[in-house]
């Protein structure tokens, strides 16, 4: 039998819903286990992929909303959960690695799951030059700021910048504008997953830029190099007939 540890969310319906599984079924620590179920939302499954990029001991994730939206979750169901998992269907998700070089000269590499994005931090625009694999595609581009997603993210974030949905397993990565001025008709970019993309800040002390890899921020940054990296992929599970692809394929069919 496969080893399996449990994790919630610290929201009420998570604890209630963690308490029922340890009742019902057999759990190990994370330390001993092949996978991992997690409850809660869309949050706390990236909280807890990110958890486990940092202690560099990757499993394959079983997420059961009970948060709000819960796009990367399974429904909850206390019935049959040694089936679900047996019959899940793993997806492999690529983080892309974010190394950021601050005013100051420190840098910093993050990874991020669902997207990379930069933001202007007071009222002044951002003022942006755009490298793909070294070349300079853009100049100057004059927005709010810009974000970079993988396929799993480009529902999130991107998706409300208007940037493009990537199917999963589509290899490709999006380059989306947030609120752009300059150049005013870009609307960005859909580039190969093996692409480097690089952004320099510029005027940065006088327009301060952070940069935000999922949920961690680096402010006053003076450039951000992003690249997807292959070597610390993810995998969840899902239950066949709520696949993560299908999931993405229909949102491009909601209004």
């Amino acid at each position: 039998m496969t080893a399996r540890a449990l994790v919630a969310s610290p929201t009420p319906p998570a604890l209630a819903a963690e308490a029922e599984l340890r009742r019902a079924y057999d759990w190990v620590s994370l330390d001993q286990a092949e996978q991992v179920v997690a409850l809660g939302g869309d949050g706390f499954m990236l909280q807890t992929l990110h958890a486990m990029l940092e202690r560099r001991r990757i499993l394959p994730v079983f997420g059961m909303n009970l948060g709000t939206i819960g796009f990367l979750m399974n429904d909850w169901r206390l019935e049959q959960l040694e089936d679900r998992l047996t019959r899940a269907k793993p997806f492999r998700v690529s983080p892309l690695s974010m190394t950021a070089t601050t005013i100051d000269g420190e840098q910093c590499v993050l990874p991020a799951i669902n997207e990379v994005s930069l933001l202007r931090e007071t009222r002044q625009t951002a003022k942006l030059e755009v490298t793909v694999n070294d070349r300079v595609v853009l100049e100057e581009l004059v927005a709010d700021g810009m974000l970079v997603a993988t396929p799993a993210g480009s529902t999130a974030y991107n998706l409300s910048a208007n940037g493009p949905i990537l199917p999963l397993g589509s290899a490709l990565l999006a380059v989306t504008p947030i609120s752009p001025f300059r150049p005013r008709r870009w609307r960005g970019a859909i580039l190969p997953e093996k692409t480097r993309i690089g952004i320099r800040v510029l005027e940065a002390d006088k327009r301060p830029v952070s940069a935000v890899a999922d949920q961690r921020e680096i402010r006053e940054v003076a450039r951000v190099d992003v690249a997807i990296d292959h070597l610390r992929d993810l995998t969840l599970l899902f239950d066949p007939e709520h696949a993560l692809d299908d999931r993405i394929t229909m949102e491009q069919f909601i209004a």
